[in-house]
């Protein structure tokens, strides 16, 4: 009995490495210094993000694609600030996971593992644009995941056939 304990071979780990990163598209408008400053500015920040995967050609290799919309408006007069629009992508080599597990393991894990160079590129931007540094809070990429599966759900359940 001893035997067969120790002959028994332990459970693959996953395994993930970051490949490269990049910006694959962005765009910065200062739309407050186009309009001029009229009254005091109070701004109101929305963040929205998208998140999207493809298998590359290559033997495990995924591209993650991180989008982010941010926009300012100022509170006082619901006047646009700035809106900026971001595309990062990630290649990822992943191996060991099982098939059911690749989805989220692709939407949740790696763009988690990319979000800080994001948070950077946006401070550096709307600094460099002309208004404070901001500094994105954490996403929960978790509760992104659950809340798209979610919508995803209704969607096929309001577009079958009912009987």
């Amino acid at each position: 009995m001893a035997d067969e304990a120790t002959t028994q071979t332990p459970p693959v780990q996953p395994k993930m490495q970051v490949l490269g990163q990049f910006i694959r598209d962005m765009s910065f408008e200062n739309i407050l210094a186009q309009k001029g400053v009229q009254g005091e500015v109070q701004p109101d920040i929305n963040v929205e993000v998208a998140l999207d995967a493809k298998k590359r050609p290559t033997d495990h290799q995924y591209e993650v694609i991180t989008k982010y919309t941010i926009g300012s408006k100022n509170k006082a007069n619901g006047d646009q600030l700035f809106l900026m629009e971001l595309e990062y992508s990630g290649i990822f080599h992943v191996e060991n996971v099982p098939e059911e597990q690749l989805h989220p393991f692709l939407m949740i894990e790696c763009p988690r593992m990319l979000f800080p160079f994001v948070r950077r590129i946006v401070s550096d931007v709307t600094r460099d644009g002309g208004f404070p540094p901001l500094n994105l809070d954490t996403v929960d990429f978790l509760a992104l995941y659950r809340q798209e599966i979610e919508r995803r759900a209704a969607a096929e359940q309001a577009n079958s056939p009912v009987s």
